[in-house]
């Protein structure tokens, strides 16, 4: 089955994307700045809208994705907030100042995240070697996604990057975003050979 993921900032979106055949959402606020924490109680009114799976992107600013011990513990504190509400899963990712995976924080995140399983955002295509940040990741036990457009700006300028993590990834599920729409979706299928694809404009 092939996973449609809408990524929305506002509950007006969600319930369209829900509306329209999408089969998960990313919520989170801000798209503008590339996705931020989003507001709980707009959280829970999505999930009271609609019947698909919620993941909830835990960010808690823009910029770059190398947090302090302080932006942790605050991350931590909102993963705990947001799982008395009924989402299936959080968004997140951590890396280091010389932009390779962040194991030690990601690894705090993932374990406040249990048993609720976690995307690793698109903060992998900030990485200098895909590969090893995929066997970075793949050694954190309750990850069950990566996001990524394989390291470019767009999917399908990313494909041959993205064909490679799929062939690696083994337990993981490869979601494919960066400008992904109807348009291009089987092209991107059959270059790729993922099934799960993520994007703004997913169902349009």
């Amino acid at each position: 089955m092939m996973l449609l993921e809408a990524c929305v900032d506002n509950l007006n979106d969600g319930i369209k994307a829900f509306e329209a055949g999408a089969n998960r959402i990313e919520f989170c606020s801000r798209l503008d700045q590339d996705g931020l924490t989003p507001d709980f109680d707009q959280t829970m009114q999505l999930i009271q809208h609609i019947t698909i799976p919620v993941r909830v992107m835990i960010r808690c600013r823009s910029g770059n994705f190398n947090y302090s011990a302080e932006e942790i513990n605050w991350m931590i504190k909102e993963i705990e907030q947001f799982k008395a509400l009924s989402i299936e899963g959080f968004v997140f990712g951590c890396l280091t100042d010389k932009n390779e995976i962040d194991y030690e924080s990601t690894t705090k995140l993932v374990e406040a995240a249990t048993p609720l399983p976690v995307t690793f955002h698109k903060a992998i295509d900030q990485t200098g070697n895909l590969l090893q940040s995929l066997k970075s990741i793949k050694m954190i036990k309750g990850i069950d996604t990566i996001l990524t457009s394989g390291g470019e700006p767009t999917a399908l300028e990313g494909v041959a990057n993205i064909a490679q993590l799929v062939s690696n990834a083994d337990h993981l599920t490869i979601l494919v975003a960066g400008k992904v729409d109807q348009s291009n979706i089987k092209l991107l299928s059959d270059k790729t050979g993922s099934n799960a694809f993520h994007g703004r404009k997913i169902m349009e």
